[in-house]
C-alpha cells in the first residue's frame, strides 16, 4: 500500500467558531468520513491545524538556530489539517480526497509520499 497526504486548504488565516452551526455540521461530516477511513483500514494518522499566525519557523545555518514568527510560506492559502492514509493508487487516493473535500466542505491536496 501506498501512503498520500491528503492536506485541507483555507483562505488565509480563518478562525472557525466550533460552538457555531456550521462548524458543528462541518465537524460531524468530517467525523462520519475518519469512521469510513477508519472501518477502511486506510487511516494511518490525521489532525487539524492552528492557523498558519501561530506558527514558528526554525532555521539552522552553519550550526546557529534562528527562530521567526509567523509561517514560512507567504500566501494567501494556508493549510488548516491534513490525513495520512494508506491507498492501493492515486486512484483510490483521489476518491477518498473527494469524500474528505466534501466533508470539510474545502480543497483538499492529495501528494503521495516517497517510495522507500
Amino acid at each position: 500500500m501506498n501512503q498520500y497526504l491528503l492536506s485541507v486548504w483555507h483562505d488565509e488565516d480563518y478562525e472557525l467558531d466550533f460552538a457555531g452551526d456550521e462548524a458543528q455540521r462541518i465537524v460531524a461530516q468530517v467525523d462520519t468520513f475518519n469512521a469510513d477511513l477508519q472501518a477502511s483500514g486506510a487511516w494511518v494518522f490525521a489532525g487539524g491545524l492552528h492557523p498558519a499566525s501561530s506558527s514558528t519557523v526554525v532555521r539552522s545555518t552553519a550550526g546557529d538556530v534562528s527562530m521567526t514568527d509567523g509561517p514560512y510560506a507567504e500566501a494567501k492559502e494556508q493549510m488548516g489539517g491534513f490525513w495520512i492514509i494508506e491507498a492501493s493508487d492515486l486512484d483510490a487516493a483521489l476518491d477518498w480526497a473527494g469524500r474528505a473535500a466534501a466533508a470539510c466542505e474545502g480543497p483538499v491536496e492529495v501528494r503521495p509520499f516517497q517510495g522507500e
